[in-house]
This record gives structure tokens, sequence and C-alpha cells, in this order.
């Protein structure tokens, strides 16, 4: 079992109550919600860290991206195949 600290942390009423009707391990759920969110300001750093070192991304690799990312084709109506 990974490391864990106990913490308290405040919510609005409203959404603990949502929160309860989606799971029954709120600690997991919000481990999860923090971890996700971490990954997320991660990699905007490394995306912000990338422009500036290389230039900004071009509509193509943006295009690129997007259809690596959510599938189907990309803007032009070309499908991509990895």
């Amino acid at each position: 079992m990974a490391d864990t600290t106990r913490i308290t942390v405040t919510l609005p009423n409203d959404q603990v109550a949502e929160l309860r009707k989606l799971t029954d391990n709120v600690s997991s759920y919000v481990a999860e919600a923090v971890a996700r969110q971490l990954r997320h300001q991660l990699l905007a750093a490394d995306l912000l860290r990338h422009q500036e070192e290389h230039g900004e991304f071009s509509e193509e690799e943006l295009a690129r991206a997007h259809a690596r990312i959510f599938g189907g084709t990309e803007p032009g109506g070309s499908a991509h195949v990895a």
C-alpha cells in the first residue's frame, strides 16, 4: 500500500452530497481527482517549456495531436493512423 497522510478538506455541503452519491470511497475519489489535476498541470508546464524552446505549435501539429488523443479524423477530413 502506498504511503498516505490524513488531511482535512473543507467542501461545500452540496458538493459533499453529490460526491457521496457517486462513491462510497470519498478518499479514493478525491485522490484520483488530485492526481488528474497534478498530471494536467505538469503537462501544461511541459508544453509551455517546449514552446519556449521550439516556438508555438503549428496548426498541423495541433491537428495531429488532437487526432491522436481523441481519434477519428483530423481537420480537413484525412484519417490518422498511428
